[in-house]
């Protein structure tokens, strides 16, 4: 029997937008040869893009080449309506078969036949996103199977009567056949706005309709219990679609009295904040299709600034502004075996430190003495969040982390996930609602990413449900947050240590190895990235390399550094 594969480039046809302009035109043009000669503006266009359009099921094509096609078919009409990819189906399949409800993101497939009228296609996976966008990387070894059945038709041709409700597409055509977008809900005190990123096929106008609906429909369950939304719970869309034009999105919600009731200006500043970064400068939202205009201004809500880095040298705080390192008023040195892991509140009123690897304590400052907050064990750097809790995790005590406060309050603060393991690094985001964790268990270890739920005064409680990140990788006890909704870690690797960035969703990259490399450091960006060595050395990154810090690698001898959190 034949096999597909030398002949799948038959299922796609390549042609240039502009011929395709020409094709109805019934006049020749050519090159005239009378009038005057003028001037051209000496503008050199771009040349017109390349459209790749997808082909129909070829005439006696046996099962692997029709699934071969229709998988084909369906990679190309990714940000279309799938209208081509159907006619692989059989009549009944074509109205049941839905690809909106996953995507398998693939590096590799192989496609057999394995029956008279069955054929198998083993994917290896490197993500999936599921019908509401959640993105979700995949371990290093994942592969999956995907099994089609098919039926001759009446002129006996193949036709797939059973495929699986998924969306196969090539991991080097992801991203430009799905955009990722921040939905954005609020913190609880409803002060900042929380990112939550989901992946659409990106459909031009469509994009806009899939964020609302994300929006309305509110976070995903890990975050659920550590945000809200001032949009209205049950609320919809009606008509169930965001127009756009030239900047302008316009919409309704129903039902209109609890739209009105919300409170606009969050209201607002939720939906500005999602539909920005697709083009959107003005919303018109109407509480009810036949309703007037909501009126009123989006909430200003602060962003966390940028702020000095400080490193840890013997014990004292410096600072790196824009001369030579130096000391910060007031703040006097810790004392221990080895003062490490510096951290401190984004107002700088609270500051802490490790005196060794198993005492935290407050750095002194002014008149207040060093004093310890925690004791026991190998102890994760601390992580300070904006309420002024210090988070960090004990190892001889397995399957929680402790928030602990200035005046020695200590909460434990447990997961269900993380029964049994053991907690090597913690860092809480900007916003305080959501945690990175990497811990050890019988499964090895993991960076994992959850909610933090807290009570009306802003204690923690519990940590929620985890979504999985870097699940290629191997982190190691350091984890910091480079933006709003990207991690970075260190991974072990062939050549050491190799800091990556991880988005909470989407895929893992690497950046360039560093041999000794401890922990890592970050504010708001890729260009705040630092590295610490085992041998006190202080790194950057500027051009996609490493460099020394002036005055302070291989001088100093850096035992940890920190941005505020």
């Amino acid at each position: 029997m034949r096999r597909g594969v030398a002949s799948a480039g038959k299922h796609l046809v390549v042609v240039c937008a502009h011929v395709l302009a020409l094709v109805g035109l019934t006049a020749c043009v050519a090159i005239p040869t009378e009038g005057s000669v003028t001037a051209g503006d000496g503008e050199v266009r771009e040349q017109d893009r390349v459209v790749v359009l997808a082909q129909g099921p070829q005439a006696d094509a046996d099962p692997v080449s029709i699934v071969e096609g229709f998988l084909l078919a369906a990679g190309t009409e990714v940000t279309g309506d799938f209208d081509v990819t159907r006619e692989f189906l059989s009549a009944d399949e074509r109205s049941e078969w839905d690809p909106g409800a996953g995507t398998v993101v693939a590096s590799q497939r192989k496609v057999e036949q394995t029956g008279d009228a069955q054929v198998t296609v083993s994917l290896t996976v490197t993500a999936k996103v599921d019908a509401e966008g959640r993105f979700v990387e995949a371990p290093a070894d994942a592969v999956e199977t995907l099994r089609y059945e098919l039926v001759q038709d009446a002129r006996a041709d193949w036709r797939i009567a059973h495929a699986p409700d998924v969306l196969v597409v090539d991991s080097r055509r992801f991203t430009s056949q799905f955009r990722a977008t921040s939905v954005y809900f609020l913190t609880p005190d409803r002060e900042m706005l929380v990112p939550e990123v989901r992946w659409f096929r990106d459909r031009d106008r469509s994009v806009a309709t899939a964020v609302v609906r994300a929006l309305l429909a509110g976070p995903s369950p890990w975050l659920h219990d550590a945000v809200t939304s001032a949009l209205p719970q049950g609320a919809v869309l009606k008509p169930e679609a965001v127009s756009v034009e030239q900047g302008v999105a316009e919409f309704a919600l129903e039902p209109a009295r609890a739209v009105l009731d919300a409170d606009r200006g969050l209201l607002l500043a939720q939906l500005e904040a999602s539909l920005r970064p697709l083009g959107v400068t003005t919303l018109h939202v109407r509480a009810g299709a036949a309703g007037a205009l909501l009126e009123g201004t989006a909430t200003d809500l602060p962003v966390p600034g940028s702020d000095e880095l400080e490193i840890l040298v013997d014990g004292g705080t410096l600072a790196l502004g824009e001369g030579a390192p130096a000391a910060v008023d007031g703040v006097r040195a810790v004392t221990g075996e080895r003062p490490s892991a510096p951290a401190r509140s984004p107002d700088g009123s609270l500051r802490v430190a490790l005196a060794d690897p198993s005492t935290l304590v407050t750095v002194p400052v002014g008149d207040s003495p060093q004093r310890v907050l925690l004791s026991g064990g190998s102890l994760a750097a601390p992580s300070v969040d904006r309420f002024g809790w210090v988070w960090t995790a004990r190892n001889a005590v397995p399957g929680r982390v402790d928030a602990v406060r200035a005046d020695g309050t200590l909460v434990e603060v447990t997961a269900e996930w993380l029964e049994g393991r053991t907690v090597d690094a913690v860092r809480v985001s900007r916003d305080g609602t959501r945690i990175a964790i990497v811990s050890r268990g019988t499964d090895g270890t993991t960076l994992d990413v959850a909610g933090i739920v807290r009570d009306d005064a802003r204690t923690p409680q519990t940590i929620g449900k985890a979504v999985a990140a870097g699940a290629a990788l191997t982190p190691t006890a350091s984890v910091v947050w480079v933006d709003e909704v990207t991690l970075g870690v260190l991974s072990d690797g062939e050549a050491g240590p190799t800091p990556y960035l991880v988005p909470v969703s989407g895929t893992s990259s690497p950046l360039p190895a560093v041999a000794d490399a401890t922990s890592l450091v970050a504010d708001r960006g890729l260009r705040t990235v630092h590295v610490v060595t085992a041998g006190g050395d202080l790194l950057r990154l500027q051009g996609g390399t490493w460099v020394e810090v002036p005055g302070v690698t291989g001088t100093l001898g850096v035992t940890g550094a920190a941005f505020p959190g």
